[in-house]
């Protein structure tokens, strides 16, 4: 059983490389930060405050493998009630079954806290990151390919707001685990970062 973590920053690069590797490997693949999307789009559909930490409960027991298929999880709105329902640990709690029920048969996990929480003891782990105006930059244009109409300073300003509650939240802040091989994608192509992950990865495991 080979467990992958790939831990960083928002916008970093980190689930297109996810992606990637799995079909590279031909292992599955989870996105973690899906499960705390579905659990905010299930509160906004209910008009519910992603500070309701009892509707955010309710709404993440009831979580099952199919929502997470909804692309309307990759909405600007639902990223960032999304952050705020990640920083409740009772939800947290309750989502991390899901995640370890996965990594028992091995795959891929992205997120903030695989290599720290989830999977501590995967054989590789990996640190996605870049500079905040980059990440700002790749995430507005995802946003505008979806067709949303939101200017570039509101994104920017979301990013720090964000990484501020993933770092400085008391349960699984986001931070660097032992053992974890960085990769900086300020200055790198999705290529790029690929073939340095993967040569990363069959020097451990080949």
């Amino acid at each position: 059983m080979t467990v992958i973590a790939i831990d960083g920053t928002f916008a970093s690069g980190k689930g297109t490389l996810g992606k990637r590797l799995a079909l590279h490997y031909k292992i599955p693949y989870l996105d973690t930060g899906k499960l705390y999307r579905a659990v905010a789009f299930d509160l906004m559909e209910t008009k519910n405050s992603p500070e309701n930490v009892i509707e955010a409960i309710k709404a993440a027991k009831k979580l099952k493998p199919e929502d997470l298929k909804n692309s309307a999880l990759k909405s600007g709105n639902v990223a960032v009630n999304a952050s705020k329902v990640a920083a409740h640990p009772e939800v947290r709690k309750e989502l991390l079954k899901f995640q370890k029920d996965f990594a028992k048969k091995g795959g891929i996990l992205d997120g903030r806290d695989i290599g720290t929480v989830i999977c501590p003891n995967a054989k590789v782990k990996l640190f996605i990151d870049a500079k905040a105006e980059t990440r700002a930059r790749r995430r507005h244009l995802e946003l505008n390919s979806y067709q949303e109409s939101i200017s570039f300073e509101t994104v920017f300003k979301q990013l720090i707001e964000r990484d501020n509650r993933d770092m400085n939240r008391k349960n699984a802040p986001l931070k660097i685990s032992d053992g974890a091989h960085i990769i900086d994608t300020t200055d790198m192509t999705a290529d790029d970062v690929f073939k340095k992950a993967r040569d990363i990865i069959d020097s451990i495991l080949i």
